[in-house]
């Protein structure tokens, strides 16, 4: 069992983290938690310009973001994410086998 405040950063996120840096992309907080009342976190976030990236994993395997009450949970937390003017990025495994392509574009918009 972690701590609340501890922030555990999978092998994904690693990843991610990885190419966001060597991209020259802007500092990131980890699990930002963004809602007012919900404990809902994003994986990284830029709180001052209402940025979320989010992680998606688990996509192959059968992960909780992809069976339905995860997803629909998700849906949740993205639409009560757009209604508070957040913008949300969201990345799969896949993407980092081509990080200009899909995490560039993102740097290059902030």
């Amino acid at each position: 069992m972690t701590p609340e405040n501890t922030v555990v950063t999978s092998d994904l996120e690693a990843s991610f983290d990885y190419y966001w840096a060597v991209l020259s992309g802007p500092a990131l907080e980890k699990e930002y938690r963004f809602h007012p009342k919900r404990k809902w976190r994003f994986d990284r976030a830029l709180p001052k310009k209402l940025i979320a990236i989010e992680i998606e994993g688990g996509i192959y395997s059968g992960g909780r973001h992809i069976r339905g009450k995860g997803f629909t949970g998700d849906c949740e937390k993205y639409n009560q994410a757009a209604l508070l003017g957040w913008r949300v990025f969201r990345f799969t495994s896949d993407m980092f086998n081509d990080p200009d392509r899909y995490i560039l574009p993102v740097i290059e918009a902030l």
